[in-house]
Parts: C-alpha cells; structure tokens; sequence
C-alpha cells in the first residue's frame, strides 16, 4: 500500500474514532458540556490532561527546535515540565475545591466583581487564541504533506472535525476523545523514536540512545553531532548561546505560563473531588515524561540524520555534497510543501548547508566557493520528515502523520471550549443575561465553540513563528496575566478587586506589546541597521518569549500595590480564601 493510501487510512480510522466517542459522549447539560459532569476519573483525566497540553509545539515543534538549537532547546523541556508541578502543588486543588466552571468565574467570585469577570474574559481570549494559532499551523503542516491537500483544504478538514466532537460532547466528549488521543499521538510519537534509535546506535530505548555510541564507530552521538555541526559552522550541539538571562525568562515564563493555562486549569474541574485533582496532576506527569524524555533524543538523531543526507562524504569536498539532482525521495516531497528549499547560489548543482551567519566561518566557507547557506528547513518538519529521512516503512511515518494531528487537535478543542465557556457562560449568563435557561446556554456555548473554530481556521493560515515559538508567546501571555492574580486569590486575603484588575490589565497590555513590536514591527523594518539587529534591542537582553517574566512582575507589584492603597476585601471574601486554603477533616476529598 502507498504512503498517501496508508496515510488516509490511518487518519481515517482515527478521526472516525474521534468522532464516534464523542456521539457516544455528547453532552446533554451546561454541567456535561463545561466540567463533563465531575465524574472523569483520576487516570482519564490525567491521560486527558497529558494530550490536552501536549499540543503540536510538544509533538511537532519541540523536537525540531532541539534539533537545531540543541543545548538552547532545554529551555522548552525544563519550562513546560516545571510547570506541572507548580500547577499540582499551588492552583489544581485549590480550584478544584472552589468548584466553578471556569477560571473567570473563580476571578469574578474572589474579586467580587464583575469587571474583574470581563477582563478575566479577555486574557483568556487572548491567550487561547495565541494558542490555537499554533495548533492550526500544525494540522496544515501535517496535511499538506501526508495528504497531499493544500493548507487550507487541511485547516478545513480539521476544523471539521474539531467541531463535531468539540461542539456535541463538548467537555465530556473532549475528555474521552483526547483519552484516545493520547494513545495515539505517544504510540506515534515513540515507535520511529525507538526504530531510529537502533538504526544509529543499536539501543532500542531512545533515552539511552541519546547517550550511547553510534553502531560501529566507536564515537558518542552527541560527540559525532558537535563535530559535525561544528564543521559547518554551527555552534556546538552541547553548548548553549543564548544569554543567561533569556534563557532563565524563558524557563520561567513556560513554567508560570502551564500553571496559569486556562484550558489546562479547567480539566481539574472534572474529577468528582479534591484529592482526585492532585492524582490527576501526578498522572498527567507521568504520561507527560514519556514524551518529553524521549525528546532529546528525536531532536539529537534527527539533526544527525539530516546532515547525513545533505553531507554524504567528508565536509569540505567535492563528494561532500549532495547533488541536488539526485536528492533523496523525502527532500522533493517536503519542497512541495515550502517548507524546505533550495536556492543554488553558487550555480555548482549541489546543496551547499552550512551557517552563513557565522563571521568566523566566512573564510572557511569562501575555499570551499560557498556563496550562502542553500538549504532552508522548517524547524517544524523535522519530526515528521526524520521516519522518512531514516527509511522507515510506510505505516511508521502514516502513525507519525496521525499522532501530529492527534497532538494539535487535541489541545485546539480544550482551547477552543475554553473561548466558548467563556463567551457563554461568563459574558452571556454571568453578565449579559443571568436569568438564561440552561438549555439557551448550552445551545449559545455551541454556537460560541463554532465561531471560535472558524477564528482559529484563520489564525492557522499566517501564525507569527514556529509552532514551539507561538506557544511559547500564549506561555508568555498567561504568566503575565492570569497565573498572578489566581496565585494572589488563593494565599493572600488583601488582594480586591481594583488590584486584581490593574495587575491584570498591566501583565497582559505590557507582554503583548512587547511581543508585538518585536515581532511585528521588526519584521516590517527588516533590512534597516536596527531591524537586522533585533536581539540587540530586546529589553535587558530578553526575547519576546521569555518577556511574560517580567509582565507577571508588573502584575504582583501592581495588584499589591493597588490593593493596600485602595479598600480591603469584604470579609466574606477573606472567609472565602480561607475556606479554599485551609484544609478541613469534613471537606470533599481530604
């Protein structure tokens, strides 16, 4: 069977999967469609939580950026994996004993006040569709290569089915659905890890790979990785390049930004009592791990790989190159795409990689009658396109095309309820039209669900970066805005409502300028001498995906120190942070 047959094939079976458990689980009340009816159980949650976080930047992105920022990319692995245990430990009980439906609600209660509900509301929005954004971008890339289908064919055929599943089960039909989910994108994602990993170094578990001798030569991989990369210019494998400062932001950001994530947050909701949230978090790490320890080791082999291609003879020679017209089956494939290229600067017929960027290696480069870097890779494919770079068979690389669909779809439908709860049940119900039935407010938070798809439809077709990158801008987005006031609520009784609000507005309006200006504005100025230069303007040396840092600081400062010049909490508000806070032996669950 064709790699497009089989491909179809697979995607088919898992979409008719899909949505023939959420027809099983559709939703039948506003309880069902927003908390699944608190009646999920700690495993399924946790599986559910696992494939609603680990998006298209986890499966498809992470790894490609590992791949060629190497030490770099550990920003990605510590800050999204950190972040889990600052949610288990200080917000997933907590809210989960509150037991609203949505983070507005809890910001609105804690804050007595409805202003506070609607700025809540925003920063929500804001985040989920930064968010979205990069899992549409990944439903393209997946099917405008595997299917052979344009972009937009793609982005309407996931939209399609985001819709059935998200829009008739809703919370309950999401869970269970991302449950399969799950199963899918790990089995996906680890079977060409291990088929590569003993194809390179003959240790079957990827993990232990990563650290092993390649098969024959007596040289670690990462040792042959940095001798290679090295000789093309590239900055060592092993080493890190970026400054100190950003690279701790960034941690930081991705980290505070998971604990403050609203589509993560609300699936602690779920699960019928308090201590069921704190197992359902433990779960969720755990099945969380199996990727993201097998990551470095995706990344690592697939640079190897790929430079083995380009590079098949010694660096440096004339049988060092590739000829372009004898390249492998996969690059032409992938160049249909546009997201690989080649541009042949110097007119000799072969592909010329190697990092033009690099002032020390200009000389080095001019012997060899290199004009320019040829060959232009998409850090986004290389997940995808490394089970075809290594010669994997067929069904591999159709499951590694399922699993990134599976990844992006997964998390696109808890973002995408979470706009729709928002719409319907904080701003319909709870501030435009509290009297609503809850059959209205079920069929408006379908309705607000379809307009969502079709928003994050659009935002898929010209994201601002990588999928890893704009991710990292929602990570950025909620760390400045959410996660300090929810924080605030929950162990300080002083924080009120005009501190709540400031902080909120203060963290969102500085981290979405900043990401803004620098990743708009500049790219309008490219080829002036300050746009060409735009790390060197970033403020204090930190990126736009590190900048949520510092707006989450601006939002504590603000919020305290509003909240000490202005009136404290009513007490029945500070009775209420302490009834969440502080244990109780007749409380649900402990």
């Amino acid at each position: 069977m064709t790699l497009k047959a089989l491909t179809y094939l697979t995607v088919g079976l898992s979409f008719a999967l899909y949505i023939g458990i959420a027809i099983w689980s559709r939703a039948h009340s506003t309880r069902d469609f927003y908390i699944a009816g608190k009646g999920v159980s700690p495993i399924a949650n946790g599986m559910a939580t696992a494939a609603d976080w680990m998006s298209a930047a986890s499966f498809i992105s992470m790894a490609g950026l590992i791949a060629f920022l190497g030490y770099d990319g550990s920003v990605y692995l510590m800050g999204w994996t950190g972040g889990y245990v600052l949610l288990a430990l200080l917000l997933a009980p907590y809210l989960r004993k509150f037991g609203k439906f949505t983070v507005p609600e809890f910001i609105a209660e804690r804050y007595y006040s409805k202003t506070a509900r609607i700025v809540a509301v925003i920063c929500l929005i804001f985040i989920s569709f930064t968010y979205v954004a990069g899992q549409m971008r990944g439903v393209g890339i997946v099917f405008s290569r595997f299917l052979e289908v344009d972009v937009t064919v793609g982005l309407v055929i996931g939209m399609a089915v985001v819709f059935t599943y998200a829009v008739l089960g809703g919370m309950k039909g999401i869970t269970y659905t991302q449950v399969a989910q799950y199963c899918v994108l790990i089995f996906a994602y680890t079977v060409p890890a291990i088929f590569i990993a003993i194809q390179i170094t003959g240790n079957p578990i990827p993990q232990f790979a990563f650290g092993s001798e390649i098969s024959g030569s007596g040289t670690a991989l990462l040792e042959k990785l940095d001798d290679i990369v090295t000789s093309l210019g590239f900055h060592e494998y092993t080493s890190g390049t970026k400054a100190r400062i950003d690279v701790f932001c960034i941690t930081m950001a991705l980290m505070v930004g998971t604990a403050g994530l609203p589509h993560v947050i609300v699936r602690f909701f779920t699960v019928p009592k308090v201590r069921d949230a704190r197992v359902s978090a433990g779960w969720a790490l755990l099945f969380i791990a199996i990727l993201y320890t097998t990551a470095p080791a995706v990344g690592s082999m697939a640079r190897y790989n790929l430079i083995n291609t380009v590079q098949p003879g010694e660096i440096g020679t004339e049988d060092g190159n590739l000829v372009y017209e004898e390249r492998p089956a996969w690059m032409e494939t992938w160049e249909q795409t546009g997201l690989l290229e080649f541009d042949d600067l110097n007119g000799d017929g072969r592909v010329q990689y190697y990092d033009d960027a690099n002032p020390d290696f200009a000389a080095t480069a001019e012997r060899y009658g290199w004009q320019g870097n040829e060959l232009r890779v998409d850090r986004d494919i290389m997940v995808l396109a490394n089970p075809e770079i290594a010669g994997l068979p067929n069904w591999v690389i159709a499951l590694v095309a399922a699993g990134g669909i599976a990844a992006a779809l997964s998390t696109a439908a808890g973002l995408l309820l979470v706009i729709s709860a928002a719409v319907s049940h904080d701003l319909i119900k709870g501030i435009f039209l509290p009297g609503i039935s809850v059959k209205r407010e079920l069929v408006a938070g379908r309705f607000a669900a379809a307009f969502a798809i079709l928003i994050a439809g659009y935002l898929g077709f010209d994201p601002a970066g990588w999928v890893a990158q704009v991710v990292a801008f929602a990570f950025g987005l909620a760390a400045a805005s959410l996660f300090p006031v929810i924080l605030l609520g929950i162990f300080f009784k002083r924080i009120n409502k005009e501190g709540a609000i400031a902080g909120m507005l203060t963290g969102l309006l500085f981290t979405y300028g900043y990401i803004e200006f620098y990743k708009g504005l500049f790219l309008k100025w490219a080829g002036s001498p300050w746009g060409e230069n735009v790390a060197e303007n970033w403020f204090l040396g930190i990126s736009p995906e590190g900048i949520g840092v510092i707006g989450m600081c601006l939002n504590f400062v603000v919020a305290i120190v509003v909240s000490h010049l202005t009136a404290p909490p009513p007490e029945r508000i500070q009775h209420l942070v302490e009834h969440i806070r502080v244990p109780r032996h007749f409380e649900e669950g402990t």
